[in-house]
């Protein structure tokens, strides 16, 4: 089944994983030999598992995840059941201690970074989904430099090549690709000269992607005026009170863009509560099952979607590659696949977007 999927979806996702922009590696440009470790790579990630080779060692592996899954977004806990069941796939004994926080929690993960450097038994891999990457810059390189374990970054794909160590690999979905496939779907569909407002989510790398290259996009292509921006630091209130806000003081905006599955559960409450949905186009961020059931019901009308599990799936294939020794064909970044779904999508485009997008985690 995941085989069959992978085909029918592969020439759309991956086309549009490499579109955007030429692929980039830690420090410039990606060499070709990169693209093509990228490509063979997906080709794992999104086929069947097989099985470790190596049972040289009965021992589990500890695995540390360090993440910010106690949000409204099912993007961590979806990525954390993918993992989970990629390794029993992949036959592939493990112990995974989680340690959970929410997106505006900086501080609680410098204290989970400092219980895991501490922990009397070692882990072999620690997976850290931070908070915001600069404000973890420092925890991210006192991971990297122990040689104790592994360190994969989730939800971010941006080496810094002034820092002093480095993580083994990244693992994401790319902002910058989410925000220009959106960009050209909604100039696609509104057309030119639209008045429109942003909810951000907190300053940072994650929104400048998200949000200002979204905003500098539509912009450009389409000559759209942002009439304001709101930093809704990625919660749920924070996406209601900047719908308030326009609907109190700017009546001629006609669009809200959301940088996060939170933002946008709160825009569209907001929006209902006021009777004002049909009024304003509304896009989310991420394509989770809570913004699925919005474009359904018709009260969201577009969202870039990540092929949720492939960022689970493929950290589980790093791990078992690094066991068997082939750690040199995992790539550095990570890019999963992502396409724009909409409300125009009959049900079975969408359920056959869904049901490779949660291959593993919609079982659960």
């Amino acid at each position: 089944m995941l085989g069959q999927n992978y085909k029918i979806l592969l020439p759309t996702l991956l086309t549009t994983c490499f579109m955007v922009s030429e692929p980039v590696s830690a420090f410039g440009e990606r060499p070709d030999d990169d693209f093509e470790k990228l490509e063979k790579f997906q080709e794992t990630v999104s086929g069947e598992p097989i099985s470790l080779v190596s049972k040289s060692s009965e021992k589990p592996v500890r695995i540390a995840l360090i993440y910010p899954s106690a949000d409204i977004s099912d993007f961590w806990i979806r990525n954390f059941i993918a993992l989970k069941e990629r390794l029993i796939a992949l036959q592939l004994k493990f112990e995974i201690d989680e340690f959970t926080s929410r997106q505006i929690e900086h501080s609680l993960q410098t204290q989970y970074t400092e219980q895991v450097l501490s922990s009397e038994k070692p882990y072999d891999f620690v997976i850290f989904g931070p908070s915001e990457l600069d404000i973890q810059a420092a925890n991210i390189q006192k991971l990297s430099a122990s040689t104790d374990f592994k360190t994969f970054i989730w939800a971010f794909h941006t080496p810094n090549e002034q820092w002093s160590h480095q993580p083994d690999s990244w693992f994401d979905f790319s902002s910058e690709m989410g925000a220009e496939v959106l960009c050209d779907h909604v100039v696609k569909e509104l057309g030119k000269d639209v008045e429109f407002s942003a909810n951000r989510g907190i300053p940072g790398i994650t929104d400048t992607q998200r949000s200002q290259g979204f905003i500098d996009c539509v912009e450009d292509k389409g000559d759209w005026l942002t009439v304001y921006e709101h930093f809704g630091q990625y919660q749920k209130i924070g996406g209601a009170d900047g719908i308030r806000l326009v609907l109190g003081n700017f009546p001629e905006v006609t669009m809200v863009h959301n940088a996060n599955t939170a933002m946008t559960m709160g825009a569209v409450d907001a929006l209902g509560e006021a009777d004002k949905l049909s009024e304003i186009y509304v896009t989310g961020w991420g394509g989770t099952a809570k913004e699925i059931e919005k474009i359904r019901s018709d009260e969201l009308d577009a969202t870039p979607m990540r092929m949720s599990d492939d960022l689970g799936v493929a950290t589980a294939e790093a791990i078992k590659f690094h066991l068997e020794g082939r750690q040199t064909e995992v790539p550095l970044i990570y890019l999963g696949r992502i396409t724009v779904v909409h409300s125009k999508m009959d049900d079975e485009e969408l359920s056959q977007l869904t049901r490779e997008a949660f291959r593993y985690s919609g079982k659960n």
